[in-house]
């Protein structure tokens, strides 16, 4: 920009140029850089759409550890007795720690009854859950519903209970 000024100033003291094609030179500079600064710009939001459209593709593309389809249905009368029997867990993302080591629980179904998971921070209560919920599998051991592995159940029927 300092170059055009110079080169302006001297094409105007030796009466080359006037004023006026100085000011639009200018003006038609500036809208050229600010042009070129939004061009950038869209470019940089580009490089950033198609970053976020590769992760989209790779989670549409993801292919489910657990099944969310099939599965049988339990006939018949259903007590709701919930079973986990030696159960070993532990989280994907953190292989190295085993949160849950060979737990065993039962939980009767009565009428009305509340059941509540207490302990302190950390002690597998949430891992628990998620396991009944099939958000995950175990290692080992199983989780029973009714008898049956929740494994060999439909999901959605499943959840539904």
């Amino acid at each position: 920009m300092s170059a055009v000024i110079y080169t302006s100033s001297k094409l105007y003291q030796n009466d080359e140029i006037t004023i006026g094609e100085i000011s639009a030179f200018m003006f038609y500079m500036l809208m050229l850089i600010f042009n070129f600064a939004i061009v950038a710009m869209v470019f940089g939001n580009v490089a950033a759409t198609v970053g976020a459209s590769d992760k989209i593709v790779e989670l549409m593309q993801y292919e489910p550890q657990i099944n969310t389809k099939g599965g049988e249905r339990i006939s018949g009368e259903i007590n709701g007795e919930l079973e986990i029997k030696d159960v070993r867990f532990r989280y994907p993302s953190k292989s190295d720690v085993e949160v849950l080591k060979g737990l065993s629980l039962s939980v009767n179904h009565f009428k009305n009854r509340v059941v509540a998971l207490c302990g302190s921070s950390g002690c597998g209560k949430s891992s628990i859950i998620s396991l009944i919920e099939r958000f995950y599998d175990p290692e080992s051991g199983g989780v029973y519903f009714n008898g049956k592995n929740i494994k060999d159940l439909e999901p959605k029927w499943y959840h539904d209970q």
